[in-house]
Order: structure tokens, then C-alpha cells, then sequence
């Protein structure tokens, strides 16, 4: 998938106090923060499958994962504006909550929907994502694509959605506004240079 979790955080940092209980909780346990270096006191970071990219919310601060290290110590920080920087120190606090929430399941749907946009098909063609040589462009667009799908589950009937189903409509003219700006270089000999470009044609996000 071109988006992390992370890339989501970074457009909407309440994600976790909005819909927590819309993502997959992966993690929930004890962990300690000094500097940039998460250790779990209890728990494991590998049988929950956090890695990097997942946001781990510390004593409820939304923290990134830059790596993990071993089961109970992982590298993390502050939202990061761009993923090659350097880990930013936040909190530091001891024996606090530190959990995980997972949208991988939304971010699925939208990268499936973002290739059938620039004309890749897996199953029809064998082409996949490894054939976009700017991965890094789609991020936006798949990120934008995940929240709309998020917020709009959580828009449904009895949980009190309308502001949810508001964010959800932006979300999606955002994601919109986005695939008209994108633009996909694409390799399909594999000679590393990419000899298409493709914008997303028109396309409808749906729920699953």
C-alpha cells in the first residue's frame, strides 16, 4: 500500500479520538517513552504486527513508529512533515498506556481502487504497485481515499454520524480535488525508468 496509518494521522491527528473504535486494535499494553525509544512493559510488539508506520497512541498522544527494534522496543516519534527525516522526541512518561489501532483494512480497499484508477490490475494483468515508479505521490490520494471510507462507516445509523458523515463528505471532495492533481509514472518493461504517465480516471469510492 502507497499510505501508512501515519499518513492518515498526519491529515487528521484526532483520527484516534474520533473513530478509534473503528480500526483494528492491535496493541493494547504498558510502555515506558524516554526520548525517541518506546519499550513495552508488557505486551509485544510483533504479535500485535506493529511496524513501521503504525501510530501508537502513549498515554494519548499520537506517536509514529519509525522502527521496531524487538518485541519490546520500538523507535518513535513525533508526526514527522516527511518520512526521511529524523525521529522528533515527544512525550517521555513511564508505565503509560500504549495503544494501537489499525486501518489497513480502509487503506486495502482505497489502494485497490487507486490502481484500478491508473489502469493496474493484479489479477487481470500481473501488474501491481511495483510498477508505479513515484510511489510517493499516490500517498496523499490513498490517504484522503482511507479517511473518506472511515468516517463514513462511522457515519452510520445510532452512533450519532452526522458530523462523522460531514467529514466523510469533505474527505471525499478532498480525495476528488487530489485525483485530479496526481500523476502516476509507470515502468511496465522494469527497466527503471518509467515510460507512462497515467492520472486516475474518474472513479467512485465504495464501501465495503
Amino acid at each position: 500500500m502507497f499510505a501508512k496509518d501515519r499518513d492518515l494521522y498526519v491529515l487528521e491527528p484526532g483520527l484516534h479520538k474520533d473513530v478509534a473504535w473503528f480500526g483494528q486494535r492491535l496493541l493494547n499494553a504498558i510502555g515506558t517513552v524516554v526520548g525517541t525509544t518506546l519499550t513495552m512493559e508488557t505486551g509485544s510488539l510483533s504479535s500485535g504486527g506493529i511496524a513501521a508506520g503504525h501510530v501508537v497512541i502513549f498515554d494519548g498522544v499520537a506517536l509514529e513508529v519509525v522502527s521496531v527494534e524487538s518485541d519490546t522496543q520500538a523507535t518513535v516519534s513525533l508526526m514527522r512533515g516527511d518520512v526521511g527525516s529524523g525521529a522528533i522526541a515527544g512525550v517521555s512518561a513511564s508505565s503509560k498506556s500504549a495503544v494501537v489501532y489499525g486501518y489497513e483494512p480502509q487503506v486495502g480497499i482505497v489502494h485497490r481502487q487507486v490502481l484500478a484508477m491508473i489502469g493496474l490490475d493484479v489479477d487481470a494483468d500481473g501488474f501491481d504497485e511495483s510498477v508505479v515508479t513515484n510511489p510517493g505521490a499516490l500517498v496523499r490520494l490513498e490517504a484522503l481515499g482511507a479517511l473518506h471510507l472511515i468516517y463514513a462507516g462511522a457515519g452510520a445509523p445510532g452512533r450519532a454520524g452526522e458530523k462523522f458523515d460531514l467529514r466523510a463528505k469533505m474527505y471525499k471532495e478532498r480525495f476528488a480535488s487530489e485525483r485530479e492533481r496526481v500523476v502516476a509514472l509507470i515502468d511496465l518493461d522494469g527497466d527503471g525508468v518509467a515510460e507512462s504517465k497515467r492520472r486516475p480516471n474518474q472513479f467512485v469510492l465504495t464501501r465495503s
